[in-house]
C-alpha cells in the first residue's frame, strides 16, 4: 500500500472509483477532467491510496482538499476495499495539510444518513446546523480546536 500526491495521470483510476460508490453517486459529466485537474495542481491537492495488483497498480481510493478555503472536495474509496482504514489514513493526510495551509476550520458536504456521513461524525467533524445544501447534502465542518483533541 503506498499513499501518495494525486496526479493527472491518475485521472481514470479516480473516475472509476468516483463511479463505483453507491451513495454520494455523481452523474456522469457532471464534473469535467478541467475541473478534476484544476483541484489536483491549482486549486488544492489530492491523494490517493494505491495497492499492487500482481504487476499492476490500482487505486483503492483517493482525497482532494481545496486549499482556497479548506473545503473538502472529494473523499471517496472502492466499494470492495471498505473497512481496511484507506479513507482515514487519506483523510487525515488531506485534513493535517489543510490546516497546514492555515485553515482553522474545514467544511464538506455528504449524504445524510451514509456510511460517509458516520465516517465524517467518527473522525469529529460536525453537522454545521444550516440544514441541507442545494445539492441535499448535509453541511459538516471540522476546527482545528476539535481536530487537535481528536487526533
Amino acid at each position: 500500500m503506498t499513499l501518495r500526491l494525486a496526479t493527472r495521470d491518475d485521472t481514470a483510476e479516480l473516475w472509476r472509483v468516483r463511479y463505483a460508490v453507491a451513495e454520494n453517486r455523481l452523474t456522469p459529466g457532471r464534473i469535467s477532467d478541467a475541473e478534476l485537474h484544476a483541484y489536483l495542481a491549482d486549486l488544492g491537492r489530492g491523494w490517493v491510496v494505491e495497492l499492487a495488483q500482481g504487476a499492476n497498480l490500482r487505486i483503492a481510493g483517493f482525497a482532494i482538499g481545496d486549499a482556497r478555503d479548506g473545503r473538502i472536495w472529494a473523499l471517496f474509496v472502492d466499494p470492495p476495499l471498505h473497512g481496511q482504514g484507506h479513507g482515514r489514513r487519506l483523510h487525515d493526510v488531506m485534513v493535517n495539510w489543510l490546516f497546514d495551509q492555515g485553515h482553522t476550520r474545514l467544511d464538506l458536504g455528504t449524504q445524510p444518513r451514509s456510511r460517509a456521513e458516520a465516517f465524517y461524525r467518527r473522525a469529529g467533524w460536525r453537522p454545521t446546523g444550516d440544514g441541507l445544501d442545494a445539492h441535499g447534502d448535509q453541511r459538516f465542518e471540522l476546527t482545528l480546536a476539535d481536530w487537535n483533541r481528536h487526533a
